[in-house]
C-alpha cells in the first residue's frame, strides 16, 4: 500500500477511516504523523510522507498529532489475517514478549536470528523489534496517563519502560509534552479503586450481538460471567492473574481491568483485543461475502460481525474438545467444574469471578475420575494438555497456523471440526470453516447452501474470509448466542 502513492493521496483527500492502523501521514512542515482520516487542514503534497507504522514514523523523528491520536488507532489488520514471519512478530511484540524478553526473546520463540528478523520487520513496517515495541510503550503509558490516577512511577512500569528516565524522553519525544502535561491536558475520566479503565478502538462497521452473545451463552461460571452489560472474565497472565470487563459503547469498547501485576496491562489489552477480533478490518469480509447472492442481504442487513475468539488460547483447546459432541451450556458447566477443582483462585471485588481455567499443565496430571466426560475423551483431553504443556502444539499470537493444524491431527481423538474451531477462535485463522459444525449445517440448510462437499466447495469462493461466513451462517437461527446477552436472560440460564 505505501507504494501506491494515487490511492494514499485519494485516501488522504477524503479523509477515509479505513485507512487508519494501514498507514500513518507524516508532514514533513510541522514534524507531525496523523492518521490518513485527522480532521485537520491537509498539508501540501510535496510536505506529505507515508509511513507503514506508528513506530516508523516516531523512528523517522515525527511525533503524534494531538487532534486524531493516530498512536491510539486500531492496529494494522494486516497482523489479524497473515501468518508469515512478520504478523507472528506483531502479534508477539503487541502481547509485550519484547517488553519481558527483550528484541533476542523475541527472534528466539520465532526460530530466527535477531538480524534476520529486524531486516524482515524493517522492510515491512519500517521498523525493528525494540523501535515496535517502543512505540508500543508509549500509547500504553499516555492511555495510562489520561485514563487513570496511577503515579507515574506505576505508569512507567505498567507500560514497560525500564525506567522513569526513559518514561520521561519517551513520552517527549512522542507527544511533545511532559508526562504531566499530558495528564493535565486529559479530560477523561479518572480510574479509581484499583481498577483500570480503558478505551478499545475498533474500525466500524461493528456489531456487538453474536459476539458478546456467543461469549455470554459459552461462559464458564467462575471463569466467565455476564454481569452489568459486561462480559468479565478472569486472565491467566505472564505475572500473575487479572480479570477482564468488556463492555460495548458508542464507538468503542470499554475495558475494566483488574491485573495482580502493573506489568501485565500491556499483555492484557491484547489478549481482550483478540477476544473481541477488534483489530479485523470488516470491510474485506464483507466486500467478499456480498458477492455471494445468499450473503449480501445478510451482510447490507447486519455489517460488520466479529469472530468471537478467546482471550487463552490453551484455554479454548481444551474446552474445544470437552465440547465435542454435547451441547454449550453442558461443556461450560464441565469447564467450571475443571476450574473449581484444578484452577487457581482470583479475587473479584466487583463480581461472581473465582477461578483461572486450570493451566495445560494441571489438566495433563489431573486424575482422570475428575474428568465428567466419556473415556476416549478423557484421553484426548489429558493427551491435548500434555501436547500444549511441553510444547508439541502452539496456539498463541506466535503460531504458525499451517505447523499448528498439524500438531492438533496428530492428538489422539482430534479431528477436522476440533482442528478448524480451534484455528477459528484460538488462533484467530480467517479461513477457518469447520463444515461439520451443527449450527453451521443448520445455517446453511436454511440458507439452502448445501451440505458437506457441496458446502465446502461453495465455501471455495468465501476465502480467505470463511471464519466470518461462519458467523452469519450461525446467526441465520434464532439463538441466544445472536443477540446483545440480557442480564435477567443470562441469570435464568
Amino acid at each position: 500500500m505505501i507504494g501506491n502513492e494515487e490511492r494514499l493521496q485519494a485516501a488522504v483527500a477524503g479523509r477515509d477511516a479505513r485507512f487508519d492502523g494501514w498507514v500513518f501521514l507524516a508532514v514533513t512542515s510541522t514534524r507531525i504523523y496523523c492518521r490518513p482520516s485527522c480532521p485537520a487542514v491537509k498539508p501540501k503534497r510535496e510536505n506529505q510522507r507515508f509511513y507503514p507504522s506508528a513506530a516508523a514514523a516516531q523512528e523517522a523523528g515525527y511525533r503524534a498529532c494531538k487532534r486524531c491520536r493516530p498512536d491510539a488507532s486500531p492496529g494494522s489488520p494486516a497482523w489479524d489475517w497473515r501468518t508469515d514471519v512478520c504478523a507472528r512478530a506483531m502479534r508477539l511484540i503487541g502481547e509485550g514478549v519484547v517488553d519481558r524478553d527483550g528484541a533476542a526473546g523475541l527472534a528466539k520463540r520465532l526460530g530466527y536470528s535477531l538480524r534476520q528478523l529486524e531486516r524482515l520487520l524493517i522492510a515491512e513496517v519500517g521498523a525493528g523489534p525494540a523501535a515496535l515495541a517502543r512505540a508500543q510503550r508509549a500509547q500504553v503509558a499516555r492511555t495510562l496517563i489520561e485514563s487513570t490516577d496511577l503515579p507515574m512511577g506505576q505508569v512507567a512500569f505498567a507500560a514497560g519502560f525500564a525506567s522513569i528516565r526513559a518514561f520521561n524522553r519517551v513520552v517527549a519525544d512522542v507527544f511533545a509534552c511532559s508526562p504531566t502535561e499530558l495528564r493535565t491536558k486529559s479530560n477523561g475520566a479518572v480510574t479509581g479503586g484499583g481498577a483500570i479503565t480503558l478505551r478499545l478502538a475498533y474500525r466500524e462497521p461493528f456489531e456487538p450481538s453474536n459476539l458478546f452473545g456467543h461469549l455470554a451463552a459459552a461462559s464458564a461460571p467462575g471463569v466467565e460471567e455476564w454481569a452489568g452489560g459486561a462480559y468479565r472474565r478472569t486472565l491467566r497472565l505472564p505475572h500473575g492473574p487479572g480479570t477482564a470487563a468488556l463492555r460495548p459503547g458508542p464507538g468503542y469498547v470499554e475495558c475494566r481491568l483488574r491485573v495482580s501485576d502493573l506489568r501485565d496491562v500491556t499483555a492484557a489489552v491484547a489478549r481482550c483485543r483478540r477476544a473481541l477480533d477488534l483489530d479485523a478490518d470488516p470491510h474485506a469480509p464483507m466486500e467478499a461475502l456480498s458477492n455471494d447472492p445468499v450473503f449480501a442481504p445478510l451482510v447490507a442487513k447486519t455489517p460488520g460481525r466479529r469472530v468471537p475468539r478467546k482471550a487463552d488460547g490453551p484455554e479454548y483447546a481444551i474446552r474445544a474438545v470437552i465440547g465435542q459432541q454435547i451441547a454449550t451450556a453442558s461443556a461450560a458447566t464441565v469447564a467450571a467444574g475443571l476450574a473449581e477443582r484444578y484452577g487457581e483462585a482470583v479475587e473479584d471485588p466487583e463480581g461472581g469471578l473465582r477461578r483461572l481455567f486450570p493451566s495445560p499443565e494441571a489438566i495433563a496430571a489431573a486424575d482422570p475420575a475428575h474428568l465428567p466426560m466419556p473415556g476416549r475423551r478423557k484421553a484426548t483431553v489429558i493427551a491435548l494438555a500434555q501436547a500444549l504443556a511441553d510444547g508439541r502444539v502452539d496456539v498463541g499470537p506466535g503460531a504458525d497456523w499451517a505447523e499448528t493444524r498439524e500438531a492438533l491431527a496428530r492428538v489422539p481423538g482430534v479431528g477436522p471440526w476440533t482442528i478448524e474451531m480451534i484455528a477459528m477462535r484460538a488462533l484467530g485463522d480467517p479461513d477457518a470453516f469447520p463444515v461439520k459444525d451443527l449450527g453451521v449445517i443448520k445455517g446453511a440448510a436454511h440458507l439452502e447452501l448445501g451440505a458437506g462437499r457441496a458446502l465446502e466447495a461453495r465455501s471455495q469462493a468465501w476465502r480467505p474470509w470463511r471464519s466470518y461466513a461462519v458467523q452469519y451462517l450461525w446467526a441465520s437461527s434464532e439463538h441466544p448466542t445472536n443477540r446483545l446477552p440480557n442480564d435477567e436472560e443470562v441469570s435464568a440460564r
